[in-house]
């Protein structure tokens, strides 16, 4: 199987490219490609960039250079809920955008024409909660992520995300638009998000950088566990 791995920061991007065997990097179009082997799977890592916009670009290119099976969304993510903790992952069972709005007939979220929320794929995400049996640190949950072109740090737009989305785990910055694109060309997708802080809390600045300076490292042991473990098909 052929997977595709994006990533959006640099940060995310050098703990899989590190980590992957017969490697070769090449650039293209403005993108940077890495192909190499994860387990049974041959694999093409990019970094799309931070935004909505990056990450719809960075998976159409993905998509139409090689073909990948399906495409997997890696990095981080602010969590939302109270049943997560920082190094806690949340995989995408469904995704929304939580800064659109497309007037009367639309629900809240929902581009019109499409659908109001995005699926993850169902074998991708049941591959992802067996790991839960798997004795690593970091937790792994299903749910809902909300994207949007906003870095969330202030307790009134967390809270009104939640009361919009009250379903929601998680916010982030591109695993919708990745969704959605994926949703165009019809390739299964999921995201893979490891909670980096807790929006809203009094040391939510201190929790971000002690996340990048500590337990980056460790947490994505998880996700490097995910991808290194996926089956030769996704059915």
């Amino acid at each position: 199987m052929t997977i595709g791995i994006i990533s959006a920061m640099d940060s995310e991007h050098r703990q899989l490219a590190g980590r992957l065997q017969e490697k070769r990097e090449r650039d293209d179009g403005g993108f940077r490609y890495v192909e190499g082997v994860l387990g049974a799977n041959r694999v093409i890592l990019t970094q799309c960039g931070i935004g909505k916009v990056s990450a719809a670009v960075g998976t159409t290119e993905l998509i139409r250079r090689f073909s990948p099976d399906c495409i997997i969304s890696t990095g981080v993510a602010g969590g939302i809920d109270a049943c997560l903790k920082v190094t806690d992952v949340v995989v995408s069972e469904r995704l929304v955008y939580h800064d659109v709005w497309c007037g009367d007939g639309n629900e809240y979220g929902q581009v019109q024409g499409f659908p109001a929320a995005y699926e993850g794929c169902p074998s991708l995400l049941k591959h992802a909660l067996s790991l839960n049996d798997a004795g690593l640190e970091s937790r792994i949950h299903s749910g809902l992520i909300c994207t949007g072109d906003q870095f969330i740090t202030d307790r009134t737009e967390l809270d009104a995300i939640k009361q919009r989305f009250p379903a929601g785990l998680a916010v982030d910055m591109e695993s919708a638009a990745i969704a959605q694109t994926c949703y165009l060309y019809g390739i299964p997708c999921l995201s893979f998000r490891i909670i980096s802080d807790t929006p809203g809390v009094e040391d939510h600045s201190a929790q971000y950088a002690d996340f990048w300076g500590i337990m980056a490292e460790r947490s994505f042991l998880t996700t490097w566990t995910f991808l290194s473990t996926l089956p030769e098909s996704i059915n």
